[in-house]
């Protein structure tokens, strides 16, 4: 199925809320490449430090996690992406607390956005070769539900009214890693700024990174007819 489309005579404000910095570039960054070349503001919510990064013994994990911003930065001005929220949690040990859900509930009534993407918290195991990393999960949870009820329900977190943060509605939500997607995005004409932001991560990845995301959105592509896409369940609040 083609990307469903919101009709507005304004340009599409969107918050992306993933758990670690480069969760964006391999999952959705061609289709956020797309949306900003249509006009859309974005803004990314990054919620772990990434300091669970690297595997080496004695490794500096807060230099790990200052790099992982640095590069997270630089994958986001590729694709062209000036606001990223860095929330600061621990990596790998994440959990859909209260905490994390008025926190995201603040960012999306900071933000305002039409449209929240976030991770599919319902997705374990993809495939017969990939655990869904619980980190992304817990955010996927947290983010729904600071989505609703937390963003547009006036009695919860009242400390977020005592602040100045508005409730706000949420137009439609975006879930990446689902196992049933309804709606596909032709990034065709943006795969290569996916890449190249992803190529920012070089504490993750290496050049040849490249090759498996051409091969992984192939694949998503065939099922509409393009070279390339990115896949989503789509979920709309119209009142």
């Amino acid at each position: 199925m083609a990307e469903q489309v919101s009709h507005t005579d304004e340009p599409l404000n969107i918050l992306v809320i993933v758990a670690h910095p480069d969760d964006v570039e391999f999952g959705i960054a061609g289709s956020v490449a797309r949306w900003i070349d249509e006009g859309a503001r974005v803004t990314y919510g990054i919620i772990t430090d990434g300091e669970a990064g690297s595997n080496e013994p004695d490794v500096d994990l807060e230099a790990l996690a200052q790099q992982r911003q640095t590069e997270q930065r630089a994958a986001a001005e590729v694709i062209g992406v000036h606001d990223v929220h860095f929330l600061g949690y621990p990596d790998g040990m994440l959990e859909p607390t209260m905490a994390l859900r008025r926190d995201l509930t603040r960012l999306i009534r900071q933000v305002r956005p039409n449209r929240v993407v976030c991770q599919d918290p319902t997705t374990v195991f993809v495939g017969d070769d990939y655990i869904n990393h619980p980190d992304h999960r817990a955010a996927g949870e947290a983010a729904i539900y600071a989505v609703f009820p937390g963003a547009e329900t006036r009695p919860i977190f009242p400390e977020l009214l005592a602040e100045g943060y508005e409730p706000h509605h949420v137009s439609e939500l975006y879930l990446t890693l689902a196992l049933q997607p309804n709606a596909h995005v032709d990034i065709t004409a943006t795969i290569d700024r996916k890449i190249a932001a992803l190529r920012c991560h070089k504490s993750q990845v290496s050049e040849e990174v490249g090759d498996w995301i051409r091969e992984r959105n192939g694949e998503a592509g065939k099922e509409i007819g393009v070279p390339f896409a990115e896949r989503f369940r789509v979920m709309k609040f119209d009142r």
